[in-house]
């Protein structure tokens, strides 16, 4: 059965391994990246019969604003819709904690790279929209167009107070 979680203590190495397992997604200084980010920032997991096979670790920018900084799912389960429930979870924990938008970079599709069609893709299924893209965007290797996501989760005008909530 999966079930997600927010992380425990002692569960970044486990992330970075999931990271390892996906070298056609991230670069060899990710994991440590990971490990960092997961005890510094707010981080889901998603687990198969207890074994951690996914998470998301997002950053809060703002009261009303997070980044998810990364989102991965271990190789043998990827397309199997494990990312898209580990993501539907964050973002509503996300929304019910008061942040209205959040936002995501990717590779772009100009960089020609086909690993990350599926990534741009599952993004866009997800309710994220194409912003803009940033080349060269600070703290990315030089010729990685950046894509820059967004997606609403809760209304930013108007009278949002007063209409039923989402379902």
């Amino acid at each position: 059965m999966n079930a997600v979680r927010r992380v425990a203590a002692g569960e970044a190495p486990a992330l970075a391994a999931i990271v390892r397992g996906l070298p056609e997604y991230f670069t060899d200084d990710v994991p440590g990246k990971v490990e960092h980010d997961a005890d510094s920032h707010e981080a889901w997991v998603i687990t198969d019969d207890g074994t951690i096979t996914g998470f998301v670790i997002a950053a809060r920018k703002s009261p009303g604003g997070a980044e998810i900084l990364w989102i991965a799912v271990d190789a043998p389960r990827r397309g199997q819709g494990h990312g898209t429930r580990l993501l539907n979870n964050v973002m509503d924990d996300l929304a019910q904690t008061g942040v209205s938008v959040v936002t995501v970079k990717t590779l772009d599709s100009s960089a020609g790279y086909a690993p990350y069609e599926a990534t741009r893709a599952f993004y866009e299924h997800n309710g994220f929209v194409y912003v803009d893209t940033i080349d060269p965007l600070p703290g990315w290797p030089p010729g990685n167009p950046a894509a820059i996501y967004a997606a609403a989760i809760r209304l930013t005008r108007g009278e949002r107070d007063s209409l039923p909530p989402r379902p």
